[in-house]
C-alpha cells in the first residue's frame, strides 16, 4: 500500500515538472510608446502549451524601488490573466522622466512561466509625434502656417514633457506637373510661422516635422497643405469689383423703391378703398358737405334715429313746349279782325269746326266784361279741354311757375 503510495506520488511529480518545463515564458518583449501611448507587445509559442488554454500577467515598479527589501517591494498590475499578447499601460500615470521595470508572465493550467524583465525609460524610449493638425493662410504675398502641437494620451500638449520642442518646416513651390522646383527649410519652436520671400500669385506646398533634440527624436512629416499665395490686386479685378458693387446697389435700390410702391398701393387700397359713398348719403351723414367727419347723434334726440319709409321714384320726363318764331309773332293776321272788345274774332264758317288756332295765354276763365255771352260761352267751351291739358304740363314742368294771365294782358293767336 505504500509502495503504491509512493509510486503516485513519484508519477504526479513527474508530470508536474514536464508540464512545468513545456511552459515557456514570452518573448521578444517590446515596448511600442508614442508621446505618451505605451503598448507592451510579446511573443509566445502556442503550440508549448499543447491544449491548455495560456493568460499573460504585465507588472510594473519604478526601477529605484528595486534596491528595497522585497518585503516592502510592490508591483503594480496593468494586466492581470489576459489572453492578448499586448497590454496598455498608457493609464498606469509613468512619469515621463523615471525609469521603469516591467515584467510579463505566462499562466497554464495552474502553473507558471518565469517573469521575463523590460526596462523603459519614456523620454528615451517614447518616440515624439508629429504635429496633430497644420493649416495655411495667404499673407498678402507670404503664407502663415499654423502649427498644433502633437497630444499625449490625455490631450494636452507635448511641450509639458519636452520643452525644448521646435518644428521643423519643409516648404517647395510647386509647379505644373506636380515636380518639386526648389525646397527650402525653416526651424521655429512658435506655433505661428510666416514663411518670408514668397512669389505673389504662387502655390506653395507645406510639410511639418516634430524634433527633439536631447535624444535626438523627430517624428514623421506631415501630409503636404497647399495654398496659393496673394498679392497686389490688378487693375481689371478692382474695375470689375467696382461695376459690380454698382450694379448690385443699383439692383437693391430698384427693388426697395418697387417694395416701397408696392406697399404704398397696399396700404392705400386697404384704408382708402376706390368706392367711395354717395355724395347725398355723405352730405346727411357728415357734418358738412366737404368734410369727412361722421355726424354723430346725440343720446337726446332719439327721434333721429326714427324715420319713415322713404320710397325712391325715379325722375318724370320733361315735357318741351317750343315757341314759335318771332316772325310768326310779328306777322300781321289778314282774317283777324278785332271786335269791340279788344279780342281777335274769326269771320267766316270757321267758327264751327277746329281751325288749329288757339290762345297761348289765355285760360277757361277770362272773359271780357261786356261781351256776348253766347260767343263766349261758345269760345270757353272751344278752349275748355285744351286749357285743362296746358295746366296740367305746367305743373308737370319743373322750376317756378308763372303767374295766370290776367284780363289785360294780350292773347296772341299762332298757327301749330
Amino acid at each position: 500500500m505504500s509502495a503504491a503510495l509512493c509510486a503516485g506520488l513519484l508519477f504526479w511529480c513527474l508530470r508536474t515538472d514536464a508540464v512545468g518545463a513545456k511552459l515557456a515564458p514570452p518573448q521578444n518583449v517590446t515596448m511600442m510608446a508614442l508621446n505618451t501611448n505605451y503598448t507592451l507587445t510579446w511573443d509566445w509559442d502556442q503550440s508549448a502549451a499543447e491544449s491548455h488554454a495560456v493568460t499573460f500577467t504585465t507588472q510594473y515598479v519604478a526601477k529605484y524601488k528595486l534596491k528595497y527589501k522585497k518585503k516592502s517591494l510592490i508591483w503594480g498590475t496593468a494586466c492581470n490573466k489576459t489572453s492578448h499578447r499586448t497590454c496598455d499601460i498608457s493609464a498606469c500615470n509613468l512619469h515621463y522622466l523615471g525609469i521603469y521595470m516591467l515584467r510579463v508572465q505566462a499562466n497554464a493550467n495552474g502553473n507558471h512561466s518565469n517573469w521575463v524583465l523590460k526596462e523603459f525609460c519614456p523620454d528615451k524610449d517614447a518616440a515624439v509625434g508629429p504635429p496633430t493638425k497644420v493649416d495655411l493662410s495667404p499673407a498678402v504675398s507670404d503664407l502663415d502656417v499654423f502649427i498644433s502641437d502633437p497630444l499625449t494620451s490625455t490631450n494636452s500638449s507635448m511641450k509639458d514633457h519636452l520643452s525644448k520642442l521646435y518644428y521643423k518646416i519643409l516648404y517647395w513651390e510647386r509647379s505644373g506637373d506636380t515636380e518639386v522646383v526648389r525646397t527650402q527649410t525653416l526651424n521655429s519652436s512658435a506655433n505661428l510661422v510666416t514663411l518670408p520671400n514668397l512669389k505673389a500669385w504662387t502655390w506653395y506646398c507645406v510639410s511639418v516635422q516634430s524634433r527633439d533634440d536631447f535624444y535626438n527624436k523627430s517624428s514623421s512629416f506631415t501630409s503636404p497643405h497647399c495654398m496659393q499665395t496673394e498679392g497686389a490686386t490688378p487693375w481689371w479685378q478692382i474695375s470689375v469689383y467696382f461695376l459690380g458693387s454698382l450694379v448690385i446697389c443699383f439692383l437693391v435700390m430698384l427693388l426697395s423703391l418697387y417694395g416701397s410702391f408696392w406697399c404704398y398701393k397696399t396700404v392705400k387700397a386697404t384704408c382708402y378703398p376706390s368706392a367711395q359713398m354717395p355724395k347725398h348719403l355723405k352730405e346727411y351723414l357728415c357734418d358738412s358737405p366737404g368734410s369727412d367727419v361722421p355726424h354723430l347723434l346725440s343720446p337726446d334726440s332719439e327721434s333721429e334715429l326714427l324715420c319713415d319709409k322713404v320710397t325712391v321714384c325715379p325722375e318724370p320726363p320733361l315735357l318741351e313746349i317750343h315757341e314759335p318764331p318771332p316772325e310768326a309773332l310779328a306777322a300781321p293776321r289778314t282774317d283777324l279782325e278785332p271786335d269791340g272788345s279788344g279780342r281777335h274774332s274769326r269771320h267766316g264758317s270757321s267758327g264751327s269746326r277746329d281751325s288749329g288756332v288757339y290762345s297761348t295765354g289765355g285760360s277757361s276763365g277770362l272773359r271780357q266784361p261786356g261781351g256776348d255771352r253766347s260767343s263766349a260761352g261758345a269760345e270757353d267751351s272751344w278752349q275748355g279741354p285744351f286749357d285743362a291739358e296746358r295746366v296740367k304740363m305746367q305743373d308737370m314742368a319743373p322750376g317756378p311757375k308763372s303767374p295766370p294771365l290776367t284780363a289785360d294782358e294780350g292773347i296772341v293767336d299762332m298757327c301749330v
